[in-house]
């Protein structure tokens, strides 16, 4: 009876240390898969302010041309009417203030993309990074609006 007892126990510790073993190599696995999920979601959130700066600055450009536009045009009707000057000089400050803005707001945009792939930032955008372009309402660019 005692050498039954024997071999039940040290069955029972055989299966203790597997399981023990077995518990060890899934918290590696899980250590290990933890690891490689946190990489992926800094390449994401990088990869995802990449797409906002490239939207960003893809809508900047079609947007100088079109500024740009507006300028020739009212500076041609200076000739005819003398207050459209008064619209082409605005015309001048806003597509320098936009121009700054945007500038500032891409330089901002590549620190941050590089302090996220650094891993120097959280992964969630801050608010001073939650400006973005309204979209048009009903295609009138007179809605096209910097948010803040």
């Amino acid at each position: 009876m005692f050498f039954r007892k024997r071999e039940l126990v040290d069955s029972l510790n055989r299966d203790l240390a597997r399981t023990r073993n077995n518990r060890d190599a899934l918290a590696s696995g899980v250590t290990t898969l933890s690891a490689e999920i946190a990489e992926l979601e800094v390449r994401l959130s990088a990869e995802r302010i990449v797409g906002v700066k490239n939207r960003l600055r893809d809508h900047y450009l079609a947007l100088a041309p079109v500024i740009a536009g507006f300028r020739d045009a009212t500076e041609a009707a200076a000739a005819f009417a003398p207050e459209a000057r008064e619209i082409t000089e605005s015309l001048d400050v806003i597509a320098g203030e936009v121009a700054n803005s945007i500038d500032s707001l891409l330089g901002d945009l590549d620190r941050r993309i590089e302090a996220v792939r650094a891993g120097n930032a959280a992964l969630e955008l801050p608010e001073t990074f939650t400006r973005h372009l309204a979209a048009p309402q009903n295609g009138d660019p007179a809605s096209i609006k910097l948010l803040s």
